[in-house]
């Protein structure tokens, strides 16, 4: 009794393993499902998180403070639960975040309203 394998080379992979340049795909491109920087969905979420929570804070100061102050301090709490890349840029949206919901008490306390008022 004889036993055969047959070997079949996976589609797109040359021959000896080398890359003739003639439409062959090494699956190093981008978009070939890894970044070209090597770092994961997750690593850059909790990036786009850090980043998402500064800007909500620093808008969270003009307006929608009682919106915005809390998801800017939630989505940094979660970027920095990520281990974020972006460390400063979470801290900041934090402080922000804190400082729109402080600007939202003083507003409460001072009028008795949770809006701007410059008339005086």
């Amino acid at each position: 009794m004889t036993l055969t394998a047959s070997v079949r080379r996976p589609a797109g992979k040359p021959i000896g393993g080398t890359d003739t340049g003639i439409g062959v795909s090494t699956g190093t491109e981008i978009g070939a499902g890894t970044p070209p920087d090597g770092r994961t969905g997750r690593a850059r979420d909790a990036d786009g998180l850090a980043v998402a929570s500064f800007v909500l804070g620093l808008v969270g100061l003009l307006v929608m403070n009682i919106l915005l102050g809390p998801a800017a301090v939630v989505m940094a709490v979660i970027a920095l639960a990520r281990s974020t890349s972006r460390r400063g840029r979470a801290f900041l949206g934090l402080a922000l975040g804190i400082a729109d919901l402080v600007v939202l008490a003083l507003l409460v306390t001072g009028n008795g309203t949770v809006s701007w008022n410059f008339a005086g």
